[in-house]
């Protein structure tokens, strides 16, 4: 069988593509697997990097208001289109799969035309535009929630599968990452993570907590790469003294240790970290970026609070005493925890790639 698979632009796209893909060689180790993305994406370092082989095309989004550079859009488009259409015709995949992002539309929209098995898997509880178009005319549709049923025309080929989980993440040693991280067993941890580049609000509310924490609770804060300086650089013009009890890193590579010494984390809530949340039972005050199409993170992160995993702030309501007040009062409440980790438990589907698996055989 040969499969292609399209999905880019940021990781929350690429690596449930790349999870899938590895899902299918376990299965099928004869399969050839090829994917489709973009020069400009994530998907071009990414993939390489997971072992498969990328073609690309090429593919622009559409801003929301009218100019010129809308039309040098549209041109791109009819070229991805033209693009798309070659890949197919030389390749000849016997199914296409998608996971958002705009490569997507092009590519899983010409394989549909074709009469190619088409499925497509949203990762967010409100469905990004691109899947929203394609949903119209692919055989399947994987969600990883159950709201995000509402948002389909089509309710009849819609399945909830969850968001494939690294396997990584689910393997870690907990008493190995408290070592492996300098933390003290035995003490909660409150651990922030804005991502691989940071995020500055994230950041700077967690420096003003920071003041605030004497030794109830230790702290793990990680930065991201392009944050770091600046937060170094906060901290001193504050006058913070650090304690054995606070860690500040700009990356983490083995995230699988931060899931398993944290008792809450504060983050984004894109749909990729959600789906590592619930599959470590972590308790969590989500933040969703107010700079994403759709504002799709705050839909993400009502999911998780309307069903007590989670805490969601937006980003214009918080500061580092609001922070600080949430945090103590669930870290001093031990039933109220324990009952946001057991929900978010209880919302987990590690077993997602599997299920998106067997619905990609019922494509066969």
């Amino acid at each position: 069988m040969r499969y292609l698979l399209t999905g880019g632009g940021t990781g929350g796209h690429i690596y449930p593509a790349v999870a899938i893909a590895n899902e299918i060689k376990r299965n099928e180790k004869d399969a050839e697997i090829l994917f489709v993305g973009t020069e400009k994406g994530l998907e071009k370092e990414l993939v390489p990097k997971s072992g498969f082989e990328l073609k690309t095309i090429r593919v622009k989004g559409f801003k929301r208001k009218l100019s010129l550079d809308t039309l040098r859009t549209i041109k791109i488009a009819f070229d991805g289109l033209i693009d798309a259409k070659k890949i197919i015709d030389e390749y000849k995949p016997d199914i296409v799969i998608g996971t958002g992002g705009y490569v997507c539309g092009p590519v899983v929209m010409i394989a549909a035309l074709k009469h190619i098995p088409t499925l497509i898997h949203e990762q967010n509880a409100f469905p990004g535009f691109t899947n929203r178009i394609l949903s119209r005319f692919v055989d399947i549709i994987a969600t990883a929630f159950d709201d995000s049923k509402k948002y389909f025309r089509n309710k009849d080929n819609v399945y909830v599968t969850g968001n494939p989980v690294r396997m990584e993440i689910l393997g870690a040693n907990k008493v190995q990452a408290f070592k492996k991280l300098g933390l003290e067993p035995g003490k909660k941890v409150v651990v922030s993570v804005g991502g691989s580049r940071g995020a500055a609000k994230i950041n700077e509310y967690m420096v003003e907590l920071i003041k605030r924490v004497d030794d109830d609770f230790q702290i793990l804060m990680i930065t991201g790469k392009n944050q770091y300086d600046t937060v170094i650089k906060m901290i001193k013009d504050y006058d913070i003294k650090i304690g054995k009890n606070i860690k500040i890193i700009p990356y983490c590579y083995d995230m699988g240790d931060v899931y398993a010494v944290a008792d809450i984390m504060v983050c984004r809530a894109g749909a990729i970290t959600l789906a590592e949340l619930l599959a470590t039972s972590t308790a969590s005050i989500l933040i969703p970026s107010p700079n994403v199409t759709h504002n799709h993170q705050e839909y993400n992160a009502r999911v998780l609070e309307k069903n007590g995993a989670a805490i969601a702030i937006l980003e214009r309501e918080l500061n580092g005493d609001i922070l600080y007040d949430k945090i103590s009062s669930i870290l001093k409440d031990p039933v109220v925890l324990e009952r946001m980790k057991s929900n978010a438990k209880k919302l987990s589907k590690i077993d997602a790639t599997k299920e998106i698996y067997k619905l990609i055989n019922d494509l066969k």
